[in-house]
């Protein structure tokens, strides 16, 4: 017999805790306006499908291919928001009811109409891409208003090589659908586990959460709990997993892909020689940073390692400070407004608005995200609050994404899209600034608490996402000759955590199939290593802000106004920085490292984590 989580697992008592309202979009899955839009989005898309041929018909005429462009990529964006409108709707309103087969079967039917829509579209990109370079440029400076779509255009150049027959391109966008269905699983799969600990039936959040609970029976009756549920699903999820592998191989065959990690980087628009850089940097960087602070944590608590369900132990005996929800918002708008008025008037919108689902309940997806729908709607917010102080940095991340998206939604839904590298940099930077504020209001024991968190949220955003990345990588080199068992996967995960942990944390068997709940690898093949690039391009922002306060925010608005305009160098060129070089990403990895020294001297004894005070566990972003 099982019993619900006691609400003292999760927030204070008492406290309410926001669920969005969808009906900017649609008041049900019933509404008329479905299917009104997509009989409107059925008309945009025959009337760009009476333009195909045209482009190419236009070459050498660069003031006649000027309007062409400029009529097409209008007409290909208006039907492209209502589109979007309708799968954000599905995906939102599914993601708080993974356990609802009705509302399961209305994302996949609404896929399946969205992605037959969108195949009359591929014409498009494709006779863009047949176009040479001076063509495209001369139409560019023949009319204005085509000049503004450059930078989209650059963006759907940038797979040009890589394009296939319109027939094969037309059978990918029809058996997109099915496809996705295997993420489908995945998720489903993780939204009905129950991890049994003590009596109670947890879900995913709430198991993961209890592994930073103050008493380590509690802790260690959660991750046992947990690896046996993951291990049950473990079959499911390698099975979705080695699936979506396998296509994604065919067709980075069929692309002349060289490697499993190279469409991420032309959609992220990163030269393949940074994300390498920032690797080895961070690698070198293990023995200083993780193998380090863990082993360092271990003689703090009076163990000769940490197990596994330590790693995020509180450093002190006692009930860490949790916040209501009235006072986590405060503290972002505090924080937020500090940088700039207009961030924090944004973010308010967001949270006074029913923009926000916060509470933690059964088939609710784990986890958090901010999705940004379209440019002529507002973005959505979710997070699983439980009233701890990482949960107030979620919530500060995840609005950092939403004001982003605000910014960026003047310019228009193609422009806006802005890539992963500099997405994650205004999440990372919402969080840092309210720790920031955490910080200056701390004192004491507290203070030095929030220090050794701030260490952990570190390690857990550049540490562990390089290592789920290296996860990834060998993963895909591995599957290339065969599938890879729930146990093989296992024994993977096993030895890339132990490289990036140290000696300092003992694995034992039961952390084997923890692989199996990054829903990263499942959704977004190599997208975790924009998080380790967003923070520590943050960590040279914030100097740039200390340098310069009042000079700062204009700059730092400008680059998020921009979204996907300008490539990551031309961003942040105005801030002197350049991510491309291996010094670069050496230099914030030592910054890194001199920000827990400093730290650790605030602490009041150089290299020695804080005296028992309370932390949190770092919920992993993925």
């Amino acid at each position: 017999m099982t019993v619900q989580t006691r609400a003292s697992d999760l927030v204070p008592v008492g406290e309410a805790l926001p669920r969005w309202d969808l009906s900017d979009l649609y008041a049900s899955r019933e509404d008329p306006a479905i299917e009104r839009d997509l009989e409107t989005a059925r008309g945009l898309v025959a009337e760009l499908g009476k333009l195909k041929g045209a482009l190419i018909g236009a070459r050498g005429q660069p003031e006649r291919l000027a309007l062409l462009l400029n009529q097409a990529i209008g007409l290909y964006e208006r039907s492209t928001n209502l589109i979007l409108h309708g799968a954000a709707y599905a995906s939102l309103a599914a993601s708080v009811a993974r356990d609802d087969a009705g509302w399961a079967k209305f994302e996949a039917d609404l896929r399946a109409r969205h992605a037959a829509l969108g195949a009359e579209t591929l014409f498009l990109t494709l006779e863009i891409n047949q176009l040479d370079e001076w063509e495209i440029e001369a139409a560019m400076r023949a009319n204005a208003d085509a000049a503004r779509w450059r930078p989209w255009l650059r963006r759907v150049r940038l797979t040009r090589e890589h394009e296939l027959a319109p027939d094969l391109e037309r059978l990918l966008v029809d058996r997109g659908p099915a496809v996705a269905n295997w993420s489908r699983l995945y998720d489903e799969t993780l939204a009905r586990l129950r991890a049994e600990v003590e009596g109670e039936a947890l879900t995913l959040s709430e198991a993961l959460n209890r592994l930073s609970d103050p008493d380590p029976a509690r802790r260690e009756a959660a991750a046992h709990g947990l690896s046996a549920a993951l291990a049950e699903v473990a079959p499911v999820q390698a099975l979705a997993l080695n699936t979506l592998a396998f296509e994604k191989q065919v067709e980075d065959r069929w692309r002349r892909y060289a490697t499993p990690v190279a469409s991420r980087h032309i959609a992220n628009e990163v030269d393949a020689e940074a994300v390498d850089a920032l690797e080895a940097a961070v690698v070198d960087a293990y023995p200083r940073l993780s193998h380090r602070y863990y082993a360092l944590k271990a003689k703090l608590l009076g163990l000769p390692a940490l197990n596994y369900w330590d790693r995020n132990a509180p450093v002190a005996p006692g009930e860490p400070r949790r916040y209501d929800w009235s006072q986590a918002r405060s503290l972002v708008l505090d924080a937020f407004g500090e940088l700039a008025p207009g961030f924090a008037d944004r973010a308010r919108l967001m949270l006074d608005r029913p923009w926000v689902d916060a509470e933690p309940r059964p088939g609710k997806t784990s986890g958090a995200f901010s999705h940004p729908v379209a440019a002529d709607k507002h973005p959505y917010v979710l997070l699983n609050y439980m009233g701890e102080r990482r949960d107030v940095l979620t919530l500060a991340h995840e609005l950092g994404h939403a004001v982003h998206q605000q910014l960026a939604q003047p310019i228009g839904t193609l422009l806006g899209d802005t890539p992963l590298t500099l997405a994650e940099t205004a999440s990372i930077f919402g969080e840092g600034l309210v720790f920031e504020r955490l910080l200056e209001e701390a004192t004491g024991e507290e203070r030095r608490a929030l220090l050794a968190g701030r260490i952990e949220d570190g390690l857990n955003t550049v540490v562990r996402q390089i290592s789920f990345h290296r996860f990834e990588t060998q993963f895909h080199a591995r599957r290339a000759q065969g599938e890879l068992s729930p146990d093989e996967l296992g024994a993977l995960w096993m030895d890339v955590m132990g490289e990036s942990l140290g000696p300092g944390v003992r694995l034992s068997e039961g952390y084997a199939p923890y692989w199996a709940y990054v829903s990263h690898f499942v959704h977004a093949p190599f997208y975790v290593y924009a998080y380790a690039f967003g923070d520590l391009l943050v960590s040279a922002l914030m100097e740039a802000r200390r340098k310069d306060p009042d000079g700062f925010a204009p700059l730092y608005e400008q680059l998020l106004a921009a979204g996907g305009t300008k490539t990551y160098v031309e961003a942040l060129q105005p801030f002197g920085l350049d991510p491309r070089e291996k010094s670069f990403w050496a230099g914030a990895a030592r910054g890194w490292s001199a920000s827990w020294r400093s730290s650790s001297e605030r602490w009041g004894r150089a290299d020695t984590p804080p005296s028992p005070s309370g932390d949190v566990f770092h919920r992993h972003r993925v």
